[in-house]
């Protein structure tokens, strides 16, 4: 990987650690390659997701007018459309946006699928043109889009050999992305999204305005444990579905499976009040569940 400029690959590290992200904490035991691979998967993620939000995003204030992003005043649907573009531009071995250059080595190295790139980009596009979800069934396919597939461009890189495989990473980004919506009802309501069922919210009698307005009450926490136990589910189903020849190599999302679970214990103990304050986890946390990960994984596998 040495014929990407050391400049270009400094943007993907930077994006993951300034963003303090829990992947930070999962990358920590890779080796270099891999790190650096999934750094490249996690800055054009990042990118992606800036690119559509109301304010400036990282893309329009860092990269170089070759790049080709639009600045903030172009709608977020037309930024998207140009990152759509980018991508393409990407798999043709023509990318000019630091991050997708980066992008491009890695995509060659481990040969991730375009399509689970695509996905992503589908997912990020609900986001513009839908605020509520029906069913479980339709935030199931966003949650797929926005993160399973992230979960299966990045066992490309950490390595796998049985297909059963794919369905932990599915499993396991769906259970990530039901704890973020949980965790985030506050700051989401603020924009005017709410990620919860509509047909969980009728059958437990919570209204929207109870969502949006903040208001913790008993229906609203007959609904939070509902929501707590369908996320475990997933975690449950991900662990059973992890083939035993491949769990050498899952450490990472092993890593991950457990910071985002003890952000749904943290929701538990808080009585399910997201409203409050936000619930998170520092970084000493994060790091001490980190190397506590890797020391099981260490003995489980030696």
């Amino acid at each position: 990987m040495g014929s990407v400029p050391s400049a270009t690959r400094d943007v993907s590290r930077a994006l993951t650690r300034a963003s303090r992200s829990n992947f930070y904490y999962a990358f920590l035991f890779l080796p270099k390659h891999k790190r650096e691979a999934l750094y490249a998967v996690y800055a054009f993620c990042r990118v992606t997701d800036d690119l559509v939000d109301e304010v400036a995003s990282f893309a329009s204030d860092h990269a170089p007018p070759a790049a080709g992003i639009p600045s903030p005043a172009g709608t977020p649907l037309e930024r998207l459309k140009v990152w759509r573009e980018e991508l393409e531009a990407c798999f043709r071995g023509a990318a000019t946006h630091p991050v997708t250059q980066r992008l491009a080595e890695t995509i060659r190295t481990f040969r991730i699928p375009r399509g689970y790139f695509e996905e992503l980009l589908n997912g990020v596009e609900m986001d513009l043109v839908k605020s509520r979800y029906a069913t479980f069934a339709d935030l199931q396919q966003y949650c797929y889009r926005v993160a399973g597939v992230v979960g299966l461009m990045c066992i490309e890189i950490f390595g796998y050999s049985q297909p059963a495989t794919r369905t932990y990473a599915q499993h396991l980004g769906t259970a990530f992305q039901l704890t973020n919506i949980l965790r985030d009802l506050a700051t989401d309501g603020e924009r005017g999204r709410i990620y919860l069922p509509q047909e969980d919210l009728e059958r437990f009698g919570v209204a929207e305005a109870d969502l949006l307005e903040r208001r913790v009450t008993p229906a609203f926490l007959d609904l939070m444990r509902f929501e707590v136990g369908r996320a475990r589910q997933f975690y449950t189903a991900a662990r059973a579905a992890l083939p035993a020849e491949d769990r050498r190599t899952m450490l990472a999302a092993e890593i991950m499976g457990a910071i985002y679970t003890r952000i749904l214990d943290r929701i538990e103990a808080a009585g399910s009040d997201v409203f409050s304050r936000r619930i998170r986890l520092s970084d000493t946390h994060r790091l001490w569940l980190a190397l506590h990960c890797w020391a099981r994984h260490r003995l489980r596998t030696a």
